[in-house]
């Protein structure tokens, strides 16, 4: 893939800032981006979270304990480390950086995310997007798609590296299978490199990684969700060496709610996976014994859009 030239003379605003909250977890530091306040999607994208960087103490690792969803897809990407990933379907995959785990959820799945015994007491740095199913697709059957760096379109042109996740961008296509018109990419810039993100998708945001960028003439740092205005053609501007996150896509197909880790758009039907979760009822992760219990507040679901 080569950057669109046509597009290096645009210097558009952005619409939206959204500055991430740091939360330690013990020594483990998440930032959150969506949904925030100011805004709570961006095209399918519900829940950005960053994990890290985060080097653990010897022994020590991620452990997140068997948990449903519905109605959504995870996205996992790792830039260091390793998570191990457990399902109600008899998964079991490594995901190493560079590579993409693809969860889709639909009527219901279980699944448990811990650091391998041989990289506990290392580093962790990745991120983990949530994706709303459209309306038609929200309870189909629930399946896992692990697909190695190797095959993901890579883009490497003027100071740029740029891997494609999942979707369409720059006329090329992650070989992810998708569910609605979307992008995902994870770009490398060196200082003073220049990206341009071109009007073809409907909604769209960069998040700063690591680093700082520019974007008409305004300066964004590490933990900053950046939202642009439709059909404006933007030029990210490194100021540094930089780790950035480019995403969006279409519009969701009607409102969203979102509650715990359910999202659908009906509110009953995610206070039914509650009731589901806390009887017994979705199936459980070979090998695991541990579970996380429901929030203790009632399934209030927030509409999000």
């Amino acid at each position: 893939m080569q950057l669109p030239l046509e597009y290096f003379t645009a210097d558009a605003a952005p619409e939206a800032v959204i500055v991430a909250p740091a939360r330690d977890l013990g020594g483990f530091t998440v930032r959150r981006a969506l949904p925030s306040a100011h805004r709570r999607m961006v095209g399918p994208f519900v829940f950005f979270d960053q994990m890290g960087p985060a080097i653990f103490r010897s022994g020590e690792g991620l452990d997140v304990r068997p948990h449903p969803h519905i109605g959504l897809a995870t996205v996992t990407y790792l830039f260091e480390g390793e998570i191990l990933h457990r399902d109600s379907l008899g998964t079991v995959q490594l995901i190493e950086p560079g590579a993409v785990n693809w969860m889709t959820a639909g009527r219901g799945i279980v699944h448990s995310e811990r650091t391998p015994a041989a990289n506990r007491g290392g580093r962790l740095f990745g991120v983990q997007l949530w994706v709303a199913l459209p309306a038609g697709q929200e309870e189909v059957a629930p399946a896992f798609a692990h697909t190695k760096a190797s095959a993901l379109p890579v883009l490497e042109d003027q100071g740029v590296h740029l891997r494609l996740i999942l979707g369409s961008l720059y006329g090329d296509r992650s070989p992810v299978q998708v569910h609605s018109e979307l992008f995902y990419a994870a770009a490398t810039l060196d200082a003073r490199a220049r990206l341009p993100l071109p009007p073809t998708h409907e909604e769209r945001a960069a998040y700063v990684a690591q680093g700082a960028i520019e974007v008409s003439g305004d300066t964004f740092r590490e933990g900053e969700l950046l939202v642009f205005r439709p059909r404006d053609a933007v030029v990210i501007r490194a100021l540094a060496q930089t780790r950035l996150l480019l995403l969006g896509g279409a519009r969701a197909d009607g409102p969203r709610h979102l509650w715990w880790n359910f999202v659908s758009s009906s509110a009953d039907r995610i206070r039914q996976a509650a009731d589901d979760w806390r009887e017994g009822r979705f199936a459980p992760v070979p090998d695991e014994t541990e579970r996380i219990s429901l929030p203790d507040q009632p399934p209030l679901p927030t509409r999000l859009r």
